[in-house]
């Protein structure tokens, strides 16, 4: 049985936040939670897909290997994220395989207990739409990212979204290693690197495993900084 804590955690998740509150409830005391080490599978792509997660505690990277047999980075989920909703309905593998890039912690919803009850509560069938188009916006937004930012202001992206105040200064700790950061901007290594040493420009320092930011504002205005603005000038 799932704790408050738990209860709380995964009712953050958009397939449950979209439920009525005694529906989700219902699902979720009938989920149970499985922890995995850091560089755990979780499931491969191809494997026959049975489960939803919710991440409880941890981050999980959800990626493909392409033909060249390079790992192409699809998404990293944290706390009060889910994954794995799209092939829920037609019974299709998973696309991607999933990974633990820590210690983490998952609920284990079993994609039978959502079809044995879907026919009553049809609202399990929109949840789980729902659910799935905010995975495909947020794709379309990492596409939009790729294109029209440059890697530095990607990183600075990244950092801001980790940043938990508007102002000011702050340090945040980074919450995997620095290669998956940089296949989750789409860069490698080396461009990552320099795009660190340009953000020391705007007042961000790295040190190991800690991002100091001096100020956040400018921050936030450099990567929102329209890159083709001085071609549209010379015009």
């Amino acid at each position: 049985m799932l704790d408050a804590r738990d209860l709380a955690t995964a009712k953050e998740a958009v397939l449950f936040a979209s439920l009525p509150g005694e529906l989700a409830h219902s699902i979720l005391q009938r989920s149970f939670t499985k922890t995995f080490r850091r560089g755990e599978t979780i499931f491969l792509q191809g494997d026959p897909a049975q489960n939803l997660y919710v991440v409880l505690d941890g981050w999980v990277k959800l990626f493909r290997i392409t033909q060249t047999g390079a790992e192409a980075v699809v998404g990293v989920f944290t706390k009060g994220c889910s994954f794995g909703e799209a092939v829920a309905f037609d019974g299709s593998p998973y696309p991607v395989s999933a990974e633990a890039v820590t210690d983490a912690r998952l609920l284990v919803v079993r994609f039978g207990i959502l079809s044995s009850m879907m026919y009553e509560r049809p609202e399990i069938a929109l949840a789980i739409v729902s659910s799935t188009f905010r995975h495909l916006h947020g794709l379309v937004a990492q596409i939009e990212q790729l294109k029209a930012h440059t890697g530095a202001q990607r990183v600075a992206e990244f950092l801001l979204e980790l940043c938990s105040i508007d102002d000011g200064s702050c340090t945040i700790t980074l919450p995997y290693d620095k290669t998956l950061i940089a296949g989750r901007l789409g860069m490698q290594p080396p461009s990552l690197s320099r795009a660190f040493n340009r953000l020391e420009e705007l007042g961000v320092t790295i040190t190991h495993n800690q991002a100091r930011i001096e100020d956040v504002t400018a921050l936030r205005d450099y990567m929102r900084e329209d890159r083709s603005a001085p071609w549209r000038k010379a015009e």
